[in-house]
This record gives C-alpha cells, sequence and structure tokens, in this order.
C-alpha cells in the first residue's frame, strides 16, 4: 500500500482524481474484528473453520468469515464483548496446530501486524510449599513471559502448582523449567506446564512451526531420534478444573461460634444441638 501511495503521487492528477474524499468515523463499519492466522501449510476450509469454532465460541448473533489469504482469517461479530472473551481464552487450535489472534485495528494495515505473541496460563510445578503465592509465581513467570497483572486469585490455585497467564513469544522456544535457590545455598528446580497447548516442535520448544519443519531436523538429515528432542508430552498440562475448590479457609474456633443463627442451632456438634460424648 505505501508503494502504491508513492506511485500515485508521482503522477500528475487531473482536476476529478484530485478531488479529495474525507473518510470520517462515523462511515465505517460499527462491528468488531479480529484477525486470525493459522500456522499450518494446509489449505483452509471456511465452511470448515466456521462449523468448528461456532460451538466453542457461541456468538448470540454469529460472526462473519472473511479469507485475506490462505493462512490468515478475518472474523467479524457485532458485540465488542464476544471479541473480548474469544480472546480471553486463547489459545485457540485448529487442526491441532496452533490460530494466534489479534485484535483488528482499523488504522493500521493489515500486512503490518505481526502475528509472533500469545497469551496462554501456565502452571508451575514443584514450588515449595512455603512459597507457594502470588509474588513469587510471577517472579518464576518472568523468564516465560510477559505475565498478566490481572489475575483472579481464584484461578492461581491449582492445589500442588500455581497458575499464570503469560503472553509469550512463540518463535522462541518453551522455557521448560527455572532453577531456584533456597536457604543455604540449596539450589532445586521448578518445572512449567502449559495449559491447551497445540501442536509444538519437539525438536526445538516453538510454536510456529512442527517437528518435520524445524531447522535441526532439516539440517540432520533426518539423522536425528527422538532420544534428540528436548520437548515432549510432559510439557502438556492437564486440563485445570476452574471451581474445584484445592484451599478451604477454616475460621478461628471462637469466631465460628459467634456467628449469629437464626434457630439458635450452632451445628451438628453444637450445644444447641445436642451435646457429644466427651
Amino acid at each position: 500500500m505505501e508503494n502504491l501511495t508513492k506511485h500515485w503521487q508521482s503522477m500528475s492528477l487531473n482536476a476529478r482524481e484530485g478531488e479529495e474524499l474525507g473518510l470520517a468515523d462515523e462511515l465505517s463499519s460499527k462491528n468488531y474484528t479480529m484477525v486470525a492466522k493459522f500456522l499450518t501449510k494446509r489449505a483452509l476450509n471456511v465452511e470448515a473453520v466456521s462449523k468448528t469454532f461456532s460451538p466453542l465460541w457461541r456468538s448470540v448473533k454469529g460472526f462473519e468469515v472473511r479469507r485475506l489469504n490462505d493462512p490468515v482469517l478475518l472474523f467479524t461479530f457485532e458485540k465488542k464483548e464476544e471479541v473480548e472473551r474469544i480472546m480471553s481464552n486463547a489459545p485457540w487450535s485448529f487442526d491441532k496446530h496452533l490460530v494466534v489472534l489479534q485484535w483488528y485495528d482499523k488504522e493500521v494495515f493489515l500486512r503490518g501486524l505481526e502475528f509472533d505473541k500469545l497469551s496462554i496460563w501456565v502452571q508451575i510445578h514443584d514450588i515449595p510449599i512455603r512459597f507457594m503465592n502470588k509474588v513469587v509465581a510471577k517472579k518464576l513467570c518472568a523468564v516465560v513471559g510477559t505475565v498478566c497483572q490481572e489475575i483472579n486469585e481464584g484461578e492461581m490455585d491449582g492445589g500442588n502448582f500455581l497458575r499464570m497467564k503469560v503472553t509469550i513469544d512463540i518463535n522462541k522456544p518453551l522455557c521448560r523449567e527455572r532453577r531456584i535457590s533456597l536457604s543455604h545455598s540449596e539450589q532445586s528446580w521448578v518445572s512449567f506446564k502449559y495449559e491447551r497447548l497445540p501442536n509444538i516442535c519437539d525438536w526445538c520448544g516453538c510454536l510456529n512451526h512442527v517437528d518435520r519443519d524445524c531447522d535441526l531436523w532439516i539440517e540432520s538429515e533426518g539423522n536425528l531420534t527422538k532420544e534428540n528432542q528436548e520437548y515432549g508430552v510432559w510439557i502438556h498440562a492437564a486440563p485445570f478444573v476452574k471451581g474445584r475448590h484445592t484451599v478451604f479457609k477454616v475460621p478461628g474456633f471462637y469466631a465460628e461460634r459467634k456467628i449469629p443463627t437464626k434457630t439458635g442451632c450452632r451445628g451438628a456438634w453444637g450445644e444447641s444441638a445436642g451435646s457429644a460424648e466427651r
């Protein structure tokens, strides 16, 4: 588009061609659009893509799909909230291949978009119990990518692990673990696992290509074996069940007894409910 603009500027325009038309904001469409790049070399079937995501996204009034080029599609919705919900629930995949989503800012040319960032939930395992808190989790995930600052405390705790939402660079290898040092110079490791992770390259750990397209595999001329792979299924986290209580807060004994009741009954073992054997 820039080259085309320079081309027109270098030409002599007649009176009609030189008459400028101002495009006011009210003339633009009022819909909300996101751009999706499908990281696959297969030709995209737009109908198959639509049928796959329709039951997952559950748009109230549906959406429109426009093909830009083979790996890139535009999805247009009537409600901003629906796009925000879809974006917040990333990552998405199609045919086990990653789909990278971006808001489409209509002031930016589509070819200027860079599909290199992805927000994903990261599970942090093997943290010593006394350090299982939000501050430590953020510090640990700093090597993974940019940590999301607005995370609900209820979404962090997985029982024996913590979770953080992190924006990562898909062109860089996934972080597998991080070394930590404890008191008395004792060293240990924490491990990272990634939720809803699609196909990745098990040779180098990048998300932007699969095994057979990796430079390591190509340069080896097929001589690498499974033992040479730096990644495997263990990097994929088990699904996180939201809403499952893993930690219960028990009030102090006397604080609980001060809670007023409608019937005067204190509970199964309260004095008003009958005395237990001592």
